[in-house]
């Protein structure tokens, strides 16, 4: 069995002058619901084995509010390729993961995470939620009955879980924008 857990970054500001997107911080409400996000990873068990994250500030931001509610470091390794990637590159990095870790957790972007969510999971319930919006700070994990992380394939997975900011905390949502 291999677990696949998706993490996209908070919200992140617009109002500072910064040159490039890869730059742009996390506004207020985006640290909160980090935090709050981390809390219920924490309140459900969840750990991984191996942690991959996109280098923009803003999901380097998200992952130090997501352990200070957590209550440890994930201990990210970060990795240019997953900035702003499609499902294919990421598909490729989760096929390329290392056996020996049964959990993943990757962190990044719209829209390749939420698209990458549903190349992967099967129909129901919970898909239908990802098919109406992906907000920031959202987490799906999906189960696969595989031993191999190459053997994870389009439509093979189950979502085991899809928490949204604004399931935990009504203040936190709904989400105006996608970013």
């Amino acid at each position: 069995m291999k677990t696949l857990t998706l993490l996209r970054h908070a919200k992140s500001s617009w109002n500072d002058p910064i040159e490039r997107d890869f730059d742009r911080p996390l506004n207020a409400r985006g640290r909160r619901a980090a935090r709050t996000v981390g809390r219920e990873m924490r309140a459900q068990g969840l750990s991984f084995d191996r942690v991959l994250a996109s280098p923009a500030v803003r999901v380097v931001e998200t992952l130090e509010d997501v352990a200070d509610g957590y209550g440890g470091s994930l201990a990210p390794e970060f990795d240019r390729r997953i900035y702003l990637a499609t499902p294919e590159i990421l598909l490729e990095l989760v096929q390329q993961a290392d056996d020996q870790a049964a959990t993943l957790l990757v962190i990044g972007h719209n829209p390749g995470l939420e698209r990458l969510a549903l190349l992967l999971s099967k129909a129901g319930d919970l898909r239908k939620e990802i098919e109406v919006k992906y907000p920031t700070a959202t987490l799906t994990q999906i189960e696969f009955a595989v031993d191999r992380w190459s053997d994870v394939v389009e439509g093979a997975g189950t979502i085991a879980r899809f928490i949204r900011p604004r399931d935990l905390d009504p203040e936190l949502g709904p989400d105006e924008d996608s970013f």
